[in-house]
């Protein structure tokens, strides 16, 4: 049994994916970018502030420890993050077409001997969306709560042409580095 610092729909699924058995906290992190901060410093130290803070909350002896996990899109060298509105999720799926973007996601486990973290990059190319297809993406209101405004998962997969690197990191907790996370902590996940 674990406890998962995250609101996240997909994050609590995948986590059910593995068999591990949590409780959610809800909890929340200023996620704001330190000048200077590169991408991949930015979501261990959110899936890091994340785990810590879920730690602070729980009572005096709960030995439990506690998950965090961050996921951002970056394009070029520019961070996306969540859409504002249907407008600005229109920019982003406008800017993603016909091109190849970086998908990082951190995953972090903070328990009473420490917080231990791990990167996962997946690569993720869009075929080229026409107008039609980003409007009718934007206005289904999926990619309103997803960095970089879609969700692999959803009807944005069949802009995907290629994906090199972790499927469950792209969706928002890589589970390979989770397992192992979880694995160092003792938690067997196959029993």
């Amino acid at each position: 049994m674990i406890y998962l610092a995250s609101r996240s729909p997909r994050r609590r699924e995948l986590l059910h994916q593995l068999g591990v058995r949590f409780e959610v906290l809800d909890l929340e992190v200023d996620e704001s970018r330190d000048d200077g901060e590169t991408a991949e410093a930015l979501v261990q130290r959110l899936a890091t502030a994340k785990a810590e803070a879920g730690r602070r909350l729980l009572a005096d002896g709960d030995a439990l420890p506690v998950l965090g996990a961050d996921t951002i899109v970056v394009l070029d060298d520019a961070i996306l993050g969540k859409p504002r509105d249907r407008g600005q999720a229109r920019e982003l799926l406008a800017g993603l077409s016909g091109r190849c973007h970086r998908v990082l996601s951190a995953v972090a486990l903070a328990s009473a001997d420490g917080t231990a973290v791990r990167l996962s990059e997946s690569r993720v190319c869009f075929r080229a969306l026409s107008r039609r297809e980003i409007e009718a993406y934007a206005a289904s209101g999926e990619p309103l709560d997803k960095a970089g405004a879609y969700g692999i998962q959803g009807r944005a997969a069949a802009f995907v042409s290629e994906l090199r690197g972790s499927y469950s990191g792209v969706v928002g907790l890589p589970l390979y580095e989770t397992a192992e996370l979880l694995a160092a902590q003792g938690l067997d996940l196959l029993r």
